[in-house]
């Protein structure tokens, strides 16, 4: 399981500290961008959610789970995006963010990819309230992809 977490910046040793201390088995790095780490865990989604989920933190601001990390072009993109979308039950929204890759746009990855989904699956789009979000998170030459319920991407209050 790959985990997409973010900090605030300065605070990335801080972070890496409670993922070791909450996942115990997990393997952190940095990426080109401030506040921003990758994890990976053996633990299942649901397993290292949990662990995060009851764990007091000072430093971890966002967790996303991804099922894939890609070459960050479109092709590549939709295929993941493709294959991962037979696991769509329901309706769905598309969000994409875009880190260090000019060649990307946010709004039409999140427009084509959505079409894409509709067309091969017949699925309904619901940007408010959607059963699965499929994320795409672009770090520069790479990208993660996640189809994820909405309570899968975890949020936290830090206080400094």
């Amino acid at each position: 399981m790959i985990l997409l977490v973010t900090t605030r910046p300065g605070r990335e040793g801080d972070a890496i500290l409670e993922l070791e201390w909450a996942l115990e088995k997990v393997r952190v790095k940095g990426t080109d961008w401030r506040g921003v780490l990758l994890a990976e865990t053996p633990l299942s989604k649901e397993e290292a959610l949990d662990r995060l989920r009851n764990f007091e933190t000072q430093a971890i601001q966002r967790v996303v789970p991804l099922d894939e990390l890609v070459p960050a072009k479109p092709e590549e993109i939709e295929k993941a995006v493709l294959e991962l979308g037979e696991r769509i039950d329901g309706t769905f929204a598309v969000r994409a963010k875009v880190r260090g890759n000019r060649g990307l746009s946010q709004r039409k990855l999140e427009v084509e990819l959505g079409s894409l989904l509709v067309e091969r699956y017949g699925l309904k789009v619901n940007l408010g309230e959607p059963d699965y979000l499929v994320l795409v998170e672009v770090l520069g030459k790479r990208a993660g992809i996640g189809v994820l319920r909405r309570n899968e991407v975890l949020r936290f209050e830090v206080v400094d």
